[in-house]
């Protein structure tokens, strides 16, 4: 029987599953299409054996292992997380935001409270309309592919990475691999690795099916996918994701801070080195 995996149906998840979607490792796993909050939920569940996870999940899911080296994070500017406002930071208070991702729920949440001083904004889920959400809200957060197409028209934009770095000097870290409890990947941990390679290697193929698909311009595309995202786990990109936990556990988002636990493969350093 072929492991499980969850896959996030956006835009910025595409290059580390090509090879899963369109390339060498396609057939090698059972695959499942989500939005990140479901791919969570398919681990917690045991419907899925590996997940490409929001980060702030792995807190609240137990025994979860990550996969080495592998991340969707922005090193300063994202584009795809925004928070969108008719208000200043420190005059919002009624916050409509999209349930795809809890991930950039909790980082909007550590900026307001943390940062900008706002602790009585109130947040209520809705389905990612701009349009819907404004006309009804303060401000409201906007994820993935339906960000890309967010306009400014008058209204405050603030890119949530940016908005991290300028108070942290750090990145932030959105999404990595995670694998259930128990569960051994064997010489396949390798596609993961494989995957991204081909991913990468193919952003100008990506760009123009996606930007067809989005009806977004093709060097807008590229542009995002090549500088605005990062892939790695490096240390940097740890240091972000470590400074993200404390602060979480420190207004309660949750419960502890886990420390980081990685997947241990014998495959895994031969398949860092060929990727």
């Amino acid at each position: 029987m072929r492991n499980r995996l969850s896959l996030i149906d956006f835009l910025n998840a595409v290059p580390l599953q090509w090879g899963f979607t369109q390339g060498s490792c396609r057939d090698s796993f059972q695959l499942l299409f989500d939005v990140p909050s479901q791919c969570a939920r398919r681990l917690a569940l045991g419907e899925a054996d590996v997940g490409l996870i929001p980060v702030i999940e792995y807190q609240r899911i137990a025994d979860l292992r990550i996969l080495p080296e592998i991340s969707i994070a922005s090193k300063r500017e994202v584009r795809s997380v925004l928070f969108v406002s008719r208000k200043p930071m420190d005059e919002i208070e009624r916050i409509a935001v999209d349930t795809s991702s809890r991930t950039s729920a909790a980082l909007l949440r550590i900026l307001l409270w943390e940062f900008y001083g706002n602790q009585r904004a109130r947040f209520f889920e809705e389905a990612p309309d701009p349009e819907s959400m404004l006309s009804r809200y303060d401000a409201a957060l906007l994820i993935g592919n339906p960000a890309l197409h967010v306009a400014g028209q008058g209204r405050i934009i603030y890119d949530l990475a940016h908005e991290w770095f300028r108070f942290t000097g750090l990145p932030f870290v959105f999404a990595f691999w995670a694998v259930r409890s128990g569960v051994d990947l064997g010489d396949r941990v390798e596609y993961f690795y494989r995957s991204r390679a081909e991913g990468l290697q193919q952003l100008q193929r990506i760009s123009r099916t996606y930007a067809e698909r989005l009806q977004l311009a093709q060097e807008e595309v590229f542009d995002y996918l090549s500088r605005n995202l990062d892939y790695s786990l490096d240390d940097e990109n740890l240091r972000g994701l470590a400074t993200y936990f404390r602060l979480a556990a420190k207004w309660k988002l949750i419960e502890g801070d886990l420390p980081l636990r990685f997947y241990s493969s014998p495959w895994i350093g031969q398949a860092q080195s060929r990727s």
